[in-house]
């Protein structure tokens, strides 16, 4: 049975609850058929001690969305989604608001992909440049 979009958001959110994505308040917003959205808030949580976002937050929203988009649009019931490396350029500094990271593939591969990830403000200000390798490995039944 396939999710509608909504389901498919709203059960991403869920299985958030208790993990690194609630704590920094990341949420699914958006998906199509070759990207996914998530958005964070930018408040003192996610700081770092000059009062602007921290890169490591960033690299965190870069990698929950980079790994869901794969979970999302790979076979998640045989297989299971780790991320094997992150890298980020961060180009502009935010100090409120939100940030928002657009996930794509450059390349899916049944067993690597690559996403590239675009973290913008809510001026659509380019923030950061993420890239995610992950991999896809059987799920142990």
């Amino acid at each position: 049975m396939q999710l509608s979009k909504e389901e498919l958001l709203a059960q991403a959110n869920l299985i958030s609850k208790n993990t690194l994505l609630e704590t920094l308040n990341i949420e699914m917003i958006d998906y199509g058929t070759d990207f996914l959205v998530a958005r964070m808030p930018v408040n003192s949580r996610v700081y770092q001690p000059e009062g602007v976002l921290h890169g490591g937050a960033t690299a965190a929203l870069a990698e929950s969305v980079g790994s869901f988009a794969s979970h999302i649009f790979l076979d998640s019931e045989h297989m299971m989604i780790r991320g094997l490396e992150i890298t980020a350029n961060h180009l502009k500094s935010v100090t409120e608001g939100y940030v928002y990271a657009r996930a794509t593939f450059l390349h899916k591969g049944r067993t690597t992909q690559l996403l590239d990830i675009r973290i913008t403000d809510d001026n659509d200000n380019l923030i950061s440049i993420c890239r995610l390798s992950t991999i896809s490995l059987p799920k142990n039944k």
